[in-house]
């Protein structure tokens, strides 16, 4: 395996979570006596950008043709798009005589609010499903996967974008150097690109091992992040530190030749990142340990719960949860079953693990006595929507980044040790 930004061959493992099937094929009934693939998952840095990264060993053409995931599902996240257009249109300047491009654009949680507010835009989403929700909503869009040929024709009929957005799809590109450009085909020449992604700080510090899987090609800092957006003359300028899925950043990136010097915040987050011992390999090397340690907590305490007889069940069918599942091993003698919001899943099973997936309703009939909540980063969100789970006695245990039970009378969250986690 070479470095797909630099080409290097000195990959080095930094976690193997074993083989696993692809994270978003979720099984219907008529699969469960069929084969399943699986795919080693294991995570390296290359010694020489310090970029991590994992084997592409699926396309996107094999997740995203028909996608299981619905951004609109989640309420934060459809705030938090609707806050971003809110200030990017401020700073920028964005009007009626403005264009907007978002990648990835899923069902049009984003740029449904960019159309209310009068800005043309386009998005681009393979998803056949999820790109009809979002014509259904208004928004126009490109059933298609980027590359510089569609970048060039899409420049062509509606000129170049003042705002390229791409929120969770850095991450989701094997072909990093062709995607790179076909974002600064897309932008103007004193144009604004903006990337949200997971930030591998928070991944390595917090022994986020769940946020591995196959789509997931790449994981940046802010560093392998700048290195990667040079390739096509893009600078970085400006990074915001965000709290979404467990910890962002959202990098602000402008062509070369307009870029100037970049912010103090992109300084301060490179500093961070350095202080964290990230911009070098040696960095990297204990978030093996730290995986292992959250498997070793997690099965302990699902263990524990099934000796006394208590009902434990899910909320959530994320692609994390199903890494989280599959590397601990946890199926339904552990967990019952789980529950989502997306009616897709609803009568379906979790890849590898086979847990049935059921209406979030199946909660308030059986009254269990502990809810796992496997997508830990909206606990703000589910905690609130859950907090009825307290009335029958029952807990909400969420197992990243640290173990621990929210405190449905309060707004503390009480770790299964005895201390308090916030």
């Amino acid at each position: 395996m070479a470095c797909r930004l630099c080409g290097a061959q000195q990959l080095r493992s930094v976690v193997d979570l074993g083989a696993t099937p692809p994270c978003e094929r979720f099984l219907t009934a008529d699969e469960l006596d069929a084969m399943e693939p699986t795919f080693p998952l294991h995570l390296r840095l290359c010694e020489e950008c310090l970029l991590l990264q994992i084997p592409a060993l699926i396309t996107p053409e094999d997740t995203f043709t028909e996608y299981a995931y619905f951004s609109s599902y989640s309420d934060s996240w459809v705030a938090h798009a609707r806050e971003f257009v809110d200030a990017a249109t401020a700073r920028l300047g964005l009007d009626s005589e403005s264009f907007v491009v978002e990648v990835a654009s899923n069902d049009g949680y984003l740029l449904q609010h960019v159309v209310a507010d009068g800005i043309p835009c386009v998005g681009v989403e393979p998803s056949v499903n999820v790109g009809a929700a979002a014509r259904d909503k208004g928004v126009p869009t490109e059933t298609a996967f980027l590359d510089e040929d569609l970048a060039a024709r899409i420049r062509d009929e509606h000129g170049p974008a003042d705002l390229v957005v791409a929120n969770n799809v850095y991450a989701h590109i094997p072909d990093l150097l062709g995607f790179t450009r076909s974002l600064r085909g897309l932008v103007a020449d004193d144009g604004w690109v903006s990337i949200e992604v997971h930030h591998a700080l928070n991944l390595v510090q917090l022994g986020q091992f769940d946020t591995i899987y196959h789509e997931h090609f790449q994981y940046y800092t802010v560093l392998s992040a700048s290195r990667a957006l040079a390739t096509a003359g893009l600078t970085v300028v400006d990074v915001d530190l965000l709290p979404t899925h467990g910890g962002s950043i959202r990098v602000w990136a402008r062509p070369a030749d307009v870029a100037g010097e970049p912010s103090e915040r992109v300084v301060e987050v490179l500093t961070i990142e350095a202080e964290a011992g990230l911009h070098t390999a040696a960095g990297y090397l204990d978030l093996q340990s730290r995986t292992e340690s959250v498997r070793h907590e997690l099965l302990t305490f699902l263990l524990e719960q099934r000796a006394a007889g208590k009902r434990v069940v899910g909320y959530g069918a994320p692609g994390k949860g199903n890494t989280l599942l599959n590397y601990c091993g946890i199926r339904t003698d552990l967990l019952e079953y789980t529950v989502d919001r997306n009616p897709y899943k609803h009568g379906r099973f979790t890849p590898g693990t086979r847990i049935p997936i059921h209406d979030p309703s199946r909660i308030d009939e059986d009254r269990p006595d502990v809810v796992v909540v496997l997508p830990w980063n909206l606990e703000t969100e589910i905690t609130a929507q859950l907090s009825h789970v307290g009335d029958w006695g029952g807990q909400l245990v969420y197992p990243l980044p640290t173990l621990h039970v929210a405190e449905l009378d309060t707004t503390e969250q009480v770790d299964i040790s005895g201390g308090v986690w916030s």
